[in-house]
């Protein structure tokens, strides 16, 4: 559970995506929220979020602001880092469908297939079973352009998983691997709070 008290400072890269989103939940559950992007801005962070967006453009983007070589330090770090949608494409070590010369961050033994949802278009809302995430209601879960996980290692826990239709095979959406936390859909654009909260109690778990 969440630490009493204790104030975490996460940063959101607010390179491009749904930073505000995110920043908003954090100060909702009493973390301190920090936008990084710059390298500087990951001194004395106790978590990193890397939100939605584009993953082409973010990786683009790190490269051109000179973070993505710090970015990828501090993921494999052992402090906790969250990525949803594109932020789960830069955490997977592998991807299908990406890119030529695209780079992961990677540290998540995972293979991701990119927009496995289709174009902006085919995007939904839809909802998946909250797991590990908690409560008794299903989770809402906002898929845009989004991945899904193709393959897991074997230190990956799947955390909650995805049907299009009751005859189609689950697909992975939620995905952990020690400290780091992906989710195919963007929990920062609904009003739950629970994947976000789960993330907390992770960062005071591997907080340093």
């Amino acid at each position: 559970m969440l630490m009493a008290n204790q104030k975490f400072r996460v940063g959101v890269l607010g390179l491009q995506g749904s930073v505000i989103e995110h920043i908003q939940a954090l100060h909702e559950l009493g973390a301190t929220p920090v936008e990084v992007k710059l390298s500087k801005h990951l001194e004395d962070l106790d978590g990193l979020i890397i939100p939605g967006g584009e993953s082409t453009t973010m990786y683009k983007l790190a490269h051109a602001f000179d973070v993505f070589e710090a970015l990828k330090t501090f993921v494999h770090s052992g402090r906790a880092v969250y990525g949803s949608c594109a932020g789960m494409i830069m955490l997977a070590d592998h991807i299908l469908d990406g890119i030529e010369g695209q780079e992961t961050l990677g540290g998540l033994d995972v293979t991701v297939r990119r927009n496995a949802f289709g174009r902006q278009v085919d995007s939904a809302a839809s909802h998946v079973n909250p797991g590990e995430f908690g409560g008794d209601t299903p989770l809402p879960a906002v898929f845009i352009r989004a991945p899904w996980v193709e393959s897991v290692g074997s230190k990956v826990q799947v955390l909650a998983t995805w049907q299009q239709t009751p005859e189609s095979s689950p697909r992975a959406v939620a995905v952990r691997q020690g400290s780091l936390l992906a989710t195919s859909f963007h929990p920062e654009v609904t009003s739950d709070r629970r994947v976000h909260r789960y993330f907390l109690d992770m960062v005071a778990d591997y907080v340093q």
